[in-house]
């Protein structure tokens, strides 16, 4: 499902369901998402391994790791971690830091691994991009296959409520002499945001679309795949849920 075409010539419909296999593996994504926080992402991740009290040497997958950063950091904590993700542009970014206990391939969310897991991360919203719910469903049920008996999943995602509450309709970014003219908006239960510039004297526009589920969504859902639900939580500094005015959905499972 991986894209091979040039990223650069690529426009996309937001109708079409890959659209994530073209832009995740266009340079394009990574210059407007360079200034990222690394350090809150470490900080997460203190917090997240220190409540689940992992065991010394657990085995972590990093499901869509995009260029690993969660994973490499984890790797420094010492845990035994595999960082997948559909971009094989990213993940040949990525394997620039693999060493003997930090591990990264390109691997479709939705297929279980044979290999089980001590804890399932996927972090960062990146759960919600597919046309039809049944392949969110093949997503949480391929986590819990994954799991060992006393593993954990952890899905990191935005809380829709107070992002709809709160969207920003327009405004540009400039990025390594870029303007990233941004638009977004909700339709039909889905967040979107449009990119448009230009480089080189070229135009391109890619499309992000994004499932607003809400807590209750992803209660169904786990239902329907057996999966329990532990805990909840608002932030990266595990502070309490609240749906109107936490910035994330952090959600433990099992």
């Amino acid at each position: 499902m991986s894209n091979s075409q040039n990223p650069k010539s690529k426009i996309l419909n937001p109708k079409s369901e890959n659209w994530f296999a073209s832009w995740f593996d266009s340079p394009y994504y990574h210059i407007l998402y360079k200034e990222r926080n690394y350090r809150e992402a470490q900080v997460f991740m203190d917090n997240l391994t220190q409540y689940l009290n992992l065991p010394e040497h657990a085995k972590v997958l990093d499901l869509a790791c995009g260029k690993g950063r969660h994973a490499i950091y984890l790797n420094q904590l010492g845990f035994e971690v595999l960082g997948v993700d559909l971009s094989e542009n990213s993940i040949g970014i990525a394997n620039k830091n693999a060493n003997a206990t930090l591990h990264f391939e390109v691997h479709d969310m939705r297929h279980s691994f044979t290999e089980k897991y001590d804890a399932i991360f996927n972090l960062f919203t990146s759960f919600g991009y597919f046309e039809n719910d049944a392949d969110h469903l093949k997503t949480l049920i391929a986590i819990k296959e994954s799991l060992t008996e006393y593993g954990f999943g952890v899905i990191d995602f935005m809380n829709s409520t107070n992002v709809i509450a709160n969207l920003v309709p327009e405004e540009t970014k400039t990025v390594d002499a870029i303007d990233f003219h941004i638009k977004r908006f909700h339709i039909d239960g889905y967040i979107y945001k449009e990119i448009d510039f230009e480089d080189q004297g070229q135009k391109f526009h890619f499309t992000e679309k994004v499932r607003a589920f809400t807590l209750q969504d992803f209660q169904d859902l786990m239902s329907e795949a057996g999966i329990y639900l532990l805990d909840i939580f608002g932030d990266y500094k595990l502070k309490k849920f609240h749906k109107t005015d936490s910035e994330r959905l952090i959600m433990i499972f099992k």
